[in-house]
């Protein structure tokens, strides 16, 4: 992988981890397209620089929230703030437990099955539609709906799966706020990213040696940077109710992944 790759890569990243397209389903496509082939170690470690540099620009965009957040904990007294930071942390209960139990089973996902990555593209389509059916309601993010959209997280991990489009589909559909569904939905990932990223990084399974590092500064500059575009568009977007405008594009890229891999 060369410069131009992972400046490629890190675009893709930034912008699919926003809108509601598969982050995860883009790079396996993305890898293929352009055959980065890496060693495992070395795909671990850009993954996690590209996943790194996502976070950090969803951290800039809601730094007004977050603040406020981690003030508002301080207090002893039980606020809004201390209820929302735990129907976060049950929102990451289920993507946690697959984390957990079925670690083997997910790195097997990710191993360049485009037909499965076209497949759930699809799913993705279809779930994106459903939300122009949505009836939107004034009431607050529940700790039911917490749950039930850490669920949907959960299935996010599965290449091709949106998990921005999943867990902002299910809370609309659950009646809930557009604003409130989109900031719920990038908050709530990012304790998962930094957990994962810790985790990796404390596994044997990095190789730090010979790696070009120029090549994966570049990768994150790029995904950093369209990061933040995507992470401002994707909110515009949800405001708009619009989600579905990205449903055709699932559906034709999942369509061509399948017919592609098939031939």
């Amino acid at each position: 992988m060369d410069i131009v790759d992972a400046i490629i890569l890190g675009i893709i990243q930034g912008l699919t981890e926003f809108l509601p397209v598969s982050s995860s389903g883009h790079l396996e496509i993305g890898r293929e397209v352009l055959n980065a082939d890496l060693l495992a170690a070395e795909n671990l470690l850009f993954t996690i620089v590209l996943h790194f540099a996502t976070a950090l620009s969803t951290i800039i965009i809601f730094k007004d929230d977050i603040v406020e957040l981690l003030r508002g904990s301080i207090s002893n007294s039980i606020n809004g703030n201390h209820k929302y930071l735990f129907k976060i942390i049950i929102s990451m209960i289920p993507a946690v437990l697959i984390g957990l139990f079925f670690e083997k089973e997910i790195e097997i996902l990710f191993t360049g099955n485009i037909t499965l990555v076209g497949s759930m593209l699809i799913i993705t389509g279809i779930l994106l539609l459903l939300t122009k059916i949505s009836k939107e309601k004034k009431g607050v993010i529940s700790y039911y709906h917490s749950f039930i959209i850490g669920i949907s997280q959960a299935f996010a991990i599965i290449p091709g799966i949106s998990r921005s489009g999943a867990t902002i589909c299910t809370s609309l559909l659950l009646g809930n706020n557009k604003k409130q569904s989109a900031k719920f939905s990038f908050l709530m990932v990012i304790p998962l990213i930094f957990g994962k990223i810790i985790k990796d990084l404390c596994s044997n399974n990095i190789a730090f040696n010979n790696i070009d590092y120029i090549v994966y500064i570049f990768g994150f500059i790029s995904a950093f940077i369209t990061g933040l575009f995507a992470c401002k568009l994707m909110l515009k977007i949800v405001k708009n109710n619009n989600l579905n405008i990205f449903s055709g594009y699932c559906i034709i890229l999942g369509l061509i992944s399948i017919i592609i891999t098939s031939l």
